[in-house]
Parts: structure tokens; sequence; C-alpha cells
């Protein structure tokens, strides 16, 4: 029902910026709740961020005030944008859609993943 493509990622200095994006298409993107995971290799995947339909926040502690999760609904896209970037946070970022909100429990539809690395 939700096809997700990010982009974005890439090679950065610590102390760096990226802005991640994810466009959705094949269903209402406006009711869906959406969400950044991220998995290092050897790691459990990590919920980093959602934003829900109406616009719910929630961050994962070790970003917070670092990290701003976005959507415009006019585009079907949201974004993450990741200010202030260490070597902890090099991982492949996930986009996630679900119906109804979650802070425990991801939704089916997985986009295919994209590179953030942090490196000096």
């Amino acid at each position: 029902q939700v096809q997700l493509v990010e982009s974005g990622g890439g090679l950065v200095q610590p102390g760096g910026s990226l802005r991640l994006s994810c466009a959705a298409s094949g269903s209402i993107f406006s009711d869906y709740t959406m969400g950044w995971y991220r998995q290092a290799p050897g790691k459990q995947r990590e919920l980093v961020a959602i934003i829900g339909s109406g616009g719910s926040l929630y961050y994962v502690e070790s970003v917070k005030g670092r990290f701003t999760i976005s959507r415009d609904n006019a585009k079907n896209t949201v974004y993450l944008q990741m200010n202030s970037l260490n070597p902890e946070d090099t991982a492949v970022y996930y986009c996630n859609a679900r119906f109804g909100y979650s802070r425990t429990t991801p939704g089916p539809y997985w986009g295919q993943g994209t590179q953030v690395t942090v490196s000096s």
C-alpha cells in the first residue's frame, strides 16, 4: 500500500550535517505516521524519530537537539535533518510508515535504506 524511497545519505565529517528524504507513494501519505530508524553494523535497529499524521513528534534521547523530523504532505515526503553529527550516528537509516501511532512497533512499510557515515 505504501512504497518508500530514501535519499540523502553519504559521508560527512564529525560536526557536519545531512538531510535525509523519504518519498512515499501508493497510499494517502497524510494518514500515516512516519518514522526514521537506523541500524549500525552488529547492532539492533533503533527508532530515531517519529512524526505522526497530526504532527506529533518523538525523538530518541541521543538525537534530541540535533535531529529534526518534518513532513511535507503536499510532496508526500518526510525529512530528517541531522546536525552536529558524530561517529555514533553512523548507520543505515530506514524510513518507515505505519497506520496509527506507536513508539514501540514499526509499520510494515520500509524503504531500502540510505547509508550515513560520520568519519574524519
